[in-house]
């Protein structure tokens, strides 16, 4: 019963795992087949809205 668990589990995280890595080379093949021109256009236009924005938390530089 011990092995089935185990052998399930295996299975189950291949799977899983798999399928978000095909999720991520499909995406990253459609920006770059079909993308074209427009291939960064919500990167630029966050970037765009946040300029002029202070800087909150993390470490202060000295």
């Amino acid at each position: 019963m011990g092995a089935y668990i185990i052998d399930l589990s295996i299975v189950a995280i291949l799977v899983i795992g798999l399928t978000a890595l095909m999720g991520v080379i499909t995406n990253g093949f459609g920006e770059k087949v079909f993308g074209g021109k427009n291939r960064s256009e919500f990167v630029n236009q966050s970037a765009e809205f946040q300029t002029g924005w202070k800087s909150v938390g993390g470490k202060k530089k000295r």
